[in-house]
């Protein structure tokens, strides 16, 4: 009789072994999905932010290129409105010049420096060791030879 007790006691016990080690791997597994699920959400989150940033970062720049088409529209008008009025106003030729919409500027452009360059003209370049000299004998006519160079 006590064959057929043990044999209901480790059943009772291995039944109750086996709920709890369910329980606590299924405990296990359900922290890393719940987890997972703070960081999915956390993303979302992370990417509605993006999305509105950007979202205010293209109004802030189709408003910026709104502001910029008003400011050259009323500068043209203002120019528009001072040659109309040195015309009208104005008997100094300078002015007139300097106001007038379109006139070109090369008579000022000739008194300017030239631009500095960062090459050299010909095919040499500014390593060539002939660079920037003159040669007295390529003036005269004679090609002396030159020395050979070690």
């Amino acid at each position: 009789m006590y064959d057929s007790n043990i044999d209901w006691i480790l059943a009772i016990v291995s039944a109750l072994a086996g709920i709890g080690i369910g329980a606590l791997g299924y405990h296990l597994l359900n922290a890393n999905v719940a987890r997972n699920q703070k960081v999915r959400q956390r993303l979302a989150e992370a990417e509605l932010e993006l999305s509105q940033v950007k979202d205010a970062l293209n109004d802030h720049f189709a408003r910026a290129a709104d502001l910029v088409a008003s400011i050259q529209r009323q500068s043209q008008e203002l120019e528009q409105q001072l040659s109309l009025g040195a015309d009208r106003l104005c008997d100094d030729l300078q002015i007139k010049r300097r106001l007038t919409p379109g006139e070109d500027l090369s008579s000022d452009d000739d008194t300017s420096p030239a631009v500095p360059r960062d090459y050299a003209d010909g095919d040499h370049g500014t390593l060539a060791e002939d660079f920037g000299l003159r040669r007295d004998d390529e003036a005269a006519g004679a090609a002396q030879p030159q020395p050979p160079r070690y």
